[in-house]
C-alpha cells in the first residue's frame, strides 16, 4: 500500500508517519506548506496531481483539512484522509467538507457534533493519542541529573497566547468590549461546558468581525462562519490568555510554578518561566521529572482532551487538567489523573498532591499504564484504517 502524506509540519506528524511505515504502508511525502506556508491552493492542488497520477495511491491523508486536497482527490477518486488536532479549524467550512472521497476525523465530539451533519457518511470521531515509545526512549535514558534540571513543584509548558490574541488589537465599541469582558468573566467560573458562541449577538459578531481587516473570508462556504469564528478565534484566543495568566499568578502566590513558554511571561512575576523546551528531547524529561503537571485546555476544544494530555500522561507524568467532558470516556478521574472544576479546587489539589507523593506517583502509573494500552498511535490508526477499508467499500 502505498500513500501520500501532505505535511505542513504539525508536531504530530513525524510519529504519525513514522507508525505508518511500521504498518507495512509506503509514505511518500509532500512537504511544499513545511517550507511555503504562502503556497497557494493552485500550487497544492497541482504537486497532490502529481503524485496521485505518478503513484498507485490508496489514499493522500494530511494532519487538519486541507479544501485543496479535498478537490484534488475528489476529482481523481482517490480518497482523502485527514485527523484535526486543532480547534477552531476555519477550513471546515469550505464546501470541499461534502466531497464524497473525504474520510475526515475530528478529536472533540463538540467539533464532530458540528460538522458531521455536513457530510455524515465521511466524518467520523476520533481522540487524539500519543507516541510511549518515543517517550520511553527519552524517560528511560534519564539521569539523577536530568531530574534535578528539570523538575519542579508545579509546571506548565504551552503558550500564554498574548501573542496569538488578535482580540487585543480590535478598536471596538464600549458596549461591544464590556459585553466580550462580561462573557469572559462567566466563562472563566464554567468548565465542562462552553456557552460563548451560543451567547453572541448578532451585533457583537459583526463588530468584531469588521474590525478586523484580516478577518478570514472565503467565497468557498456552505454557511456563514461568522459566529464560529468570533467566538472561537477572536473570545477563545482571548479567553485562554486570561485564563492562563490568572491562573498562574494565582498559584505562583502560594506554590513554587515553573513555566516553559516562549511567550512573554513578564506579568508573571513570581513564576519562575524557563523559555521554551525541544517537544522531542526535552519536553518528556520535565513532564516526568515534575510533581504536578498542570493542563488548561483552550476553550475553544469545546468538550475534547487535548494533545498535550495525552503526552503528559504518555511520558509518566502526573496530570491536573481542567475537566473536559470527554475525560471520563478514557480515563478514571482519582486514578489515571486528576481535574479541577474552579480555582479553589485547583489549589486545593495542587497543595494536596505535592504533599502525597505515594497517591501522586501511583496515579501517574495508571495514567502511563491506562495510555500505553489503550491510546497510542499504533492503536487510533488501526482504528482509523479500518473505518476507511469499511466505508470506501459501500
Amino acid at each position: 500500500m502505498e500513500i501520500l502524506f501532505y505535511r505542513y509540519n504539525s508536531i504530530c506528524e513525524p510519529d504519525i508517519l513514522q507508525v505508518f511505515t511500521n504498518f507495512g504502508i509506503t509514505v511518500h511525502t509532500e512537504e511544499l506548506e513545511m517550507h511555503d506556508k504562502q503556497a497557494s491552493p493552485r500550487e497544492c492542488a497541482a504537486r497532490v496531481s502529481e503524485w496521485i497520477l505518478a503513484h498507485p495511491l490508496a489514499f493522500v491523508f494530511s494532519i487538519n483539512f486541507f479544501p485543496a486536497v479535498s478537490y484534488t482527490c475528489e476529482k481523481w477518486k482517490v480518497p482523502y484522509v485527514c485527523w484535526s488536532v486543532d480547534s477552531p479549524v476555519p477550513e471546515l467550512f469550505s464546501n470541499a467538507l461534502k466531497n464524497t472521497y473525504n474520510r475526515i476525523f475530528l478529536f472533540d465530539k463538540a467539533q464532530y457534533d458540528f460538522f458531521s451533519p455536513i457530510n455524515p457518511d465521511c466524518i467520523f470521531y476520533l481522540p487524539l493519542a500519543t507516541n510511549v515509545k518515543r517517550w520511553e526512549n527519552v524517560v528511560l535514558s534519564m539521569s539523577d541529573e536530568d531530574y534535578a534540571a528539570y523538575g519542579a513543584d508545579v509546571l506548565f509548558v504551552g503558550s500564554l497566547y498574548t501573542e496569538k490574541c488578535k482580540y487585543d488589537s480590535l478598536v471596538l465599541s464600549d458596549h461591544a468590549r464590556g459585553f466580550v469582558d462580561g462573557l469572559i468573566e462567566a466563562q472563566l467560573k464554567v468548565f465542562g461546558c462552553n456557552f460563548i458562541s451560543e451567547s453572541l449577538t448578532e451585533e457583537v459578531i459583526r463588530e468584531i468581525s469588521e474590525a478586523d481587516p484580516g478577518f478570514y473570508k472565503s467565497e468557498d462556504t456552505y454557511a456563514d462562519m461568522s459566529r464560529y469564528l468570533v467566538a472561537h478565534q477572536y473570545i477563545g484566543m482571548k479567553l485562554a490568555a486570561v485564563e492562563r495568566e490568572r491562573t498562574l499568578n494565582r498559584l505562583s502566590q502560594r506554590f513554587p510554578v515553573t513555566l516553559h513558554t516562549r511567550s512573554d511571561a513578564s506579568r508573571l512575576p513570581k513564576v519562575h518561566s524557563k523559555g521554551g523546551v525541544n517537544t522531542l528531547t526535552e519536553m518528556p524529561k520535565v513532564f516526568q521529572s515534575s510533581k504536578i503537571n498542570l493542563n488548561m485546555t483552550m476553550r475553544p476544544i469545546e468538550t475534547g482532551l487535548s494533545l498535550r494530555i495525552w503526552d503528559i500522561l504518555g511520558c509518566g507524568g502526573f496530570l491536573l487538567t481542567n475537566y473536559q467532558t470527554e475525560i471520563p470516556d478514557y480515563f478514571e478521574i482519582g486514578r489515571d489523573l486528576e481535574t479541577y472544576e474552579s480555582m479553589e479546587e485547583l489549589e486545593e489539589k495542587v497543595r494536596y498532591y505535592l504533599s502525597h507523593e505515594e497517591e501522586r506517583v501511583e496515579i501517574a502509573i495508571n495514567g502511563y499504564e491506562k495510555v500505553a494500552n489503550c491510546h497510542t498511535y499504533e492503536i487510533r490508526l488501526a482504528q482509523m484504517l479500518k473505518i476507511i477499508t469499511d466505508t470506501m467499500k459501500r
